[in-house]
């Protein structure tokens, strides 16, 4: 029973976290589109965004899986 309340717990905090960061990175990457006018530099801060959210993603969710 308890590992059932678990799951539905992590699933309710799953659904809410996600959200708010969802609509945290949409506010920000609004807010970055405004900042940079290069296509190139555009690129890179994309290329180095994507690599920082691949390492930090997975370190993440394995902090929380403990």
């Amino acid at each position: 029973m308890a590992a059932f309340f678990a799951e539905l717990l992590f699933d309710l905090v799953r659904a809410l976290v996600g959200s708010w960061l969802r609509q945290a990175a949409v506010a920000i990457c609004a807010w970055l589109d405004t900042k940079i006018h290069s296509r190139t530099a555009r690129l890179v801060v994309g290329l180095l965004l994507g690599t920082a959210a691949f390492f930090l993603i997975p370190a993440i969710s394995g902090l929380l899986g403990l």
